[in-house]
C-alpha cells in the first residue's frame, strides 16, 4: 500500500536539536509515523518536555543530553540510545544550528569589522556541530550497519545570499556542500545523505525580527512577506512531510545528495 511507504516502526532517529521549535515539530512527524525517537539536546527542561507530547500522542521517544559540539558526548549518545532502543540510530536529523547578534550585520554595517571570533562561532554552531561531528559519530555506525538516512537541516539562507545574516548564510551554504560531499561518498554504503532547506518559519531566534510587540510585521518581515508566493510564514509542522519521506527507506530508496526546500516560494521569486 501507498501507505506503507512512511511507516518508520523499524527505524530508531536521533533527532539533535529536537528540543527547539523545528526539531521538535520533525521529531514530533517521525514518532507520529512510527519511529522511535531520540531528542537529543542540551535542555533536559526541554527535552523532557518534547517527549511528554510525543509519548501522549502514542509514540515512543526519550531524551539524551549531548553537545553537538562534542564527539565524546556524541559517542556516549548514540550508545545510550542504541541501548534503550535496542538497535541503532538508523535515521539522523541534524537540527542543531542558528545564528549570534555579533556576527549579523545591521543596515550600514561595515563588513570589514565583522568579528572572527563571531563568524567562527557561527561556523562551529551549525556546520561542525549542525552537520559535520554528528555525521562523522552516527555515520560511522550507520556504515557499520549498511543502512540509514541523514537528514542535514539547512536553510535557503544557504542557497541565497540573504542581507545580514552573511556568517549564518555561508555556514549554511558550506552544510549543502557536505551534504552532496557524503551523499557521493556514502551512496555505495547503503547510507543515504540530504539536507532539507527551510524558508521563513517563525521561532525563538528570529521572532523579533520579524515581528514587532503587538504581533504586526516588523519592515523586514512585511518584505519578506511580499517576496513570498504564498505571502505568509512556514509553520513548523510542514517540515514534517518532507522529514518522513527522507527518512523512509521506502519512500526515498533511490534520493541523495538532495536539498529539499520549504520556503512557501521564496527561492523561486525573482519580484
Amino acid at each position: 500500500m501507498l501507505s506503507d511507504l512512511f511507516q518508520l516502526q523499524d527505524e530508531v532517529a536521533a533527532v539533535i536539536g529536537g528540543t527547539g521549535v523545528l526539531g521538535g515539530a520533525m521529531a514530533d512527524a517521525l514518532a507520529a509515523s512510527g519511529a522511535n525517537v531520540a531528542i537529543l539536546g542540551r535542555s533536559a527542561e526541554r527535552g523532557a518536555r518534547r517527549v511528554s507530547a510525543i509519548e501522549s500522542a502514542g509514540g515512543a521517544a526519550m531524551f539524551q543530553s549531548a553537545d553537538a559540539l562534542d564527539g565524546d558526548s556524541l559517542r556516549a549518545a548514540r550508545e545510550a540510545i542504541a541501548r534503550h532502543f535496542g538497535r541503532p540510530v538508523s535515521v539522523l536529523v541534524n537540527a542543531a544550528g542558528g545564528n549570534r547578534p555579533e556576527a549579523t550585520l545591521p543596515p550600514g554595517a561595515d563588513f570589514c569589522k565583522l568579528p572572527l571570533a563571531a563568524w567562527q562561532q557561527v561556523f562551529d554552531l551549525n556546520l561542525v556541530g549542525g552537520a559535520l561531528l554528528p555525521c562523522q559519530v552516527f555515520g560511522e555506525a550507520m556504515l557499520a550497519e549498511g543502512r540509514g538516512s541523514v537528514i542535514n537541516i539547512a536553510s535557503m539562507a544557504g542557497m541565497i545570499p540573504l542581507s545580514r545574516v552573511v556568517a549564518y548564510a555561508a555556514a549554511k551554504a558550506a552544510v549543502i556542500n557536505l551534504t552532496q560531499f557524503l551523499a557521493r561518498e556514502w551512496a555505495a554504503r547503503g547510507v543515504r545523505v540530504n539536507a532539507i532547506s527551510p524558508g521563513f518559519f517563525p521561532a525563538e531566534q528570529n521572532r523579533a525580527l520579524l515581528f514587532n510587540e503587538d504581533g504586526s510585521y516588523t519592515e523586514r518581515g512585511a518584505q519578506i512577506i511580499r517576496h513570498t508566493p504564498m505571502a505568509r510564514f512556514g509553520d513548523p509542522a510542514e517540515l514534517g512531510g518532507a522529514v518522513v519521506w527522507l527518512a523512509s527507506s521506502r519512500a526515498s530508496s533511490f534520493v541523495t545528495g538532495q536539498n529539499i526546500v520549504v520556503d512557501g516560494g521564496f527561492s523561486a521569486s525573482t519580484i
